[in-house]
Formats: C-alpha cells, sequence, structure tokens
C-alpha cells in the first residue's frame, strides 16, 4: 500500500490549545480551502459562522451553544466556528440531500489545510442546535451541521492514539456482505 499525505495521519482534535492566536489571514486561507470543496450541482451549500476571542460579546454567543462539557476546554481555542449546510437545492428547488455530505467536504478541506498549516481542528456535535439557530440569527433554509474549534494546539496535553478501524470493517466489494 501507497503511504497516505503526512498531514492526514497526524490529524488528531485536540482539548487543549496554546494561548496563541490563528491570524486572519490564515483563517481567510483555510475557509479558502473549504470553497474548493466538490459540492453536488456545485451548489456550495456550507456557510460558516465563527467568533474570535478578540470580540467578546461574539465570542461569548458562540461559547454558550457548546454543551457546558465541550466549553470547558473550547473557551482557550482561537476561532470558535459553526459549520451551516442550505437545507434545499437552489437547482432544483427541492430538499437537499447531499447537503450534509458537502458540507462535510468542505470542512475536510478546511481541516486537512489546517493540520497542514499547524492549526488544528476540533470538530463537536455537543452543542445546542436550537440555541445556535436563535443565538446566531441562522435562516430557516439553513440547518447548523458542526460546531468548530481553531487554534494551535498545547503541545503539553497527553495525547491518547484513538485506534482506527480497519479498511476491511467498513468496505464490501461488490455488495453489502
Amino acid at each position: 500500500m501507497k503511504s497516505i499525505l503526512e498531514h492526514i495521519t497526524q490529524r488528531y482534535s485536540p482539548y487543549s490549545f496554546q494561548d496563541k492566536k490563528v491570524t486572519m489571514e490564515d483563517l481567510s486561507t483555510l475557509l479558502d480551502a473549504a470553497r474548493r470543496a466538490p459540492s453536488s450541482y456545485n451548489e456550495q451549500p456550507w456557510r460558516f459562522i465563527y467568533a474570535t476571542r478578540d470580540n467578546e460579546e461574539e465570542w461569548n454567543r458562540m461559547l454558550d451553544i457548546l454543551v457546558p462539557q465541550n466549553q470547558e476546554w473550547a473557551k482557550k481555542a482561537s476561532i470558535l466556528m459553526l459549520s451551516v449546510a442550505k437545507k434545499t437545492s437552489i437547482v432544483t428547488g427541492k430538499p437537499n440531500p447531499y447537503s450534509f455530505h458537502d458540507t462535510g467536504m468542505a470542512l475536510g478541506n478546511l481541516l486537512n489545510q489546517a493540520t497542514s498549516m499547524g492549526i488544528y481542528v476540533h470538530q463537536m456535535g455537543g452543542y445546542d442546535r436550537s440555541k445556535a439557530i436563535e443565538n446566531l440569527n441562522i435562516p430557516d433554509e439553513y440547518q447548523p451541521v458542526a460546531m468548530i474549534a481553531l487554534g494551535y494546539p498545547d503541545k503539553s496535553e497527553k495525547r491518547e492514539e484513538t485506534p482506527r478501524n480497519s479498511v476491511e470493517s467498513f468496505t464490501f466489494k461488490g455488495s453489502w456482505k
């Protein structure tokens, strides 16, 4: 088997961040990587809402969306972000069953670009979706997907390797077993 890209193997989700800002230039690069993700009909149904610690009101509004366990460690990140997906297709006007997939692809691009730059991403499902919609004024035609903490990992954090499933455990040739 050939080797995969090093930044893919180095990726992990830190629970502790350095007190170091991700610059707006670096954030722009990450969002540009997200922009280049493939999507059904090239609709790019993703949106990202972010806050930095520089704006206390925006930061607290974003932090308030997280469940308490995630608030505790995520408050040290440089940027908090929420990915959001458009529910309907612009092309067909019908529900877009691929919007979460496409948003995940955009986030995957962002995550891989971030890791290659030494910035790490921790994605979270532990947040209040209703509160996110209310706090962040998300229109009805969009749905929150995942919360994201971005920053530079604290190198002193004890990192546990998470075992990965074998390729054989999730792949089937021809049909489902």
